[in-house]
C-alpha cells in the first residue's frame, strides 16, 4: 500500500484502509473502489491524503509478490537495458566473426546483479522473467551467466574461479545459436536426425570460441557441458575427472536454467519440482555429487518459511528441509501440525 495526496486519486483505485473525518466517522471503508462521488466526498471533508492498495497487495502467490515488487521492476528495467548490451557483441561474433570483449560482458553481469540484494532474490527475479520467442536462446545464455554467479558463491569458489564460471555461462551454449529455432523449441519429440543435429551444438560452440582470448577452461566447458559423470553424456562420453571442473558446474547451471524458464511446451518448474527432477533422474550419479548437493540444499533452504500447496490439496508452510529428500521438506499445516512430506508421500505442487 502507499499513501498519496487526495488530488492524485482516480476512479478505480482501491482504499487501503478506512478513511475517516476529523471526528473519526468512516467516510470510505477499506477495500472500496473509488468513484468520482467518493473523491468529491473526500474533497468536501478536506481530506488531504489517503492510503491506496497497489498491485502487490492483490498478489496471492510468492512469485506474484516478487513480480509486483519495486525491486523486481528495477531489476526488469536493468535486465532489459543490458540485454541488448550483451546481445550486440554476440550477434556481431556470430555474423561477422568479430571477437567480443569478455570484460564488457562482465560489466553486463555486474550491472544486472546489482539490482538484486541477495543471490536467492536474483533467482526469484529470473524465475519471473519471460523472454520473447526470438530471444529465448540469448536469454538462456545471459541467465546462465547470472545463475553461475549464484552457484559459484554457494560452492565457495574463489573470486577468480567465480569470474571464470560466470564468463563460461555467457558463452558455453553459443553453439545453440547455430541451431534452427524449429529444432530448439519444437513442441513435440525430436526425431533421431534432429536429436543428433542438436547434439552438435557443443562441438560447434567449442570450434567458435577455442581461438578467442578466453581462460582455457571456457572452451573445454563449452565442449563438455553435456558430458555426465557416469559417461552417459556427449559428445565423447567422458566420465568423472576426465570432464573439466567448470563443465561439471555449468552442466548444473544449464539444466537448472532450462527447468526454471518457461518453454513453449510447459510452464516454469517451481524450485521443489526442479529438485525432484534431479533426484528422480539419477542426478546424483550423472552430475558432480558434491556440487549438486550444495546447490540443491541452498535452493531448498531458500524456500523455508514460504506457504505451499501440497499434492493432496492441503496448504502449509515450509518448516525445514529434509536432508535425504530435498524435494520433500517438513511442513507446518494450517492447524500447526508438522508433516514430513517424504514420509507421507505428498509433494509440493505450488508455492504461495
Amino acid at each position: 500500500m502507499k499513501t498519496i495526496a487526495r488530488i492524485e486519486l482516480k476512479p478505480g483505485m482501491i482504499a487501503g484502509e478506512d478513511i475517516t473525518d476529523y471526528n473519526g466517522k468512516v467516510l470510505v471503508p477499506t477495500g472500496t473502489e473509488f468513484t468520482e462521488s467518493h473523491i468529491a466526498k473526500l474533497a468536501r471533508h478536506q481530506i488531504m491524503a489517503v492510503t491506496i492498495k497497489e498491485k502487490i497487495d492483490f498478489a496471492t502467490t510468492h512469485f506474484e509478490k516478487v513480480r509486483f515488487s519495486d525491486g523486481f521492476k528495477k531489476f526488469n528495467e536493468d535486465y532489459c537495458c543490458y540485454f541488448n548490451v550483451y546481445k550486440e557483441p554476440i550477434v556481431g561474433f556470430l555474423q561477422y566473426q568479430m571477437p567480443f570483449n569478455i570484460d564488457r560482458l562482465m560489466t553486463v553481469y555486474e550491472n544486472i546483479t546489482a539490482a538484486a540484494e541477495t543471490p536467492e532474490l536474483l533467482l526469484d527475479y529470473l524465475y519471473n522473467m519471460t523472454p520473447s520467442e526470438d530471444n529465448m536462446t540469448h536469454a538462456h545464455c545471459l541467465n546462465s551467466a547470472l545463475i553461475a554467479g549464484v552457484f559459484g558463491k554457494w560452492l565457495g569458489l574463489s573470486a577468480t574461479d567465480q569470474e571464470i564460471l560466470i564468463q563460461t555461462g555467457f558463452v558455453y551454449d553459443i553453439g545453440k545459436l547455430r541451431i534452427p529455432d524449429s529444432i530448439l523449441w519444437k513442441t513435440g519429440k525430436l526425431d533421431d536426425a534432429e536429436r543428433e543435429f542438436l547434439k552438435k551444438h557443443a562441438k560447434m560452440g567449442y570450434d567458435m570460441v577455442k581461438k578467442l582470448p578466453l581462460n582455457v577452461h571456457i572452451p573445454f566447458a563449452t565442449l563438455q557441458h553435456h558430458e555426465r559423470i557416469d559417461g552417459s553424456g556427449y559428445p565423447d562420453g567422458l566420465k568423472g575427472d576426465a570432464i573439466d571442473p567448470f563443465a561439471k558446474i555449468i552442466a548444473i547451471v544449464d539444466t537448472y536454467e532450462a527447468m526454471t524458464s518457461p518453454r513453449v511446451y510447459r510452464q516454469s518448474l517451481i524450485p521443489f519440482q526442479v529438485i525432484a527432477h534431479y533426484e528422480e533422474s539419477r542426478g546424483f550419479e550423472r552430475y558432480d555429487r558434491q556440487a549438486l548437493t550444495t546447490i540443491l540444499t541452498n535452493i531448498a533452504r531458500s524456500q523455508i518459511g514460504l506457504p505451499v500447496r501440497l499434492s493432496d490439496g492441503r496448504t502449509a508452510e515450509v518448516e525445514s528441509i529434509n536432508e535425504d529428500h530435498l524435494s520433500q521438506p517438513v511442513v507446518k499445516l494450517d492447524n500447526g501440525v508438522l508433516l514430513d512430506t517424504a514420509q507421507f508421500g505428498v509433494t509440493i505442487e505450488a508455492i504461495y
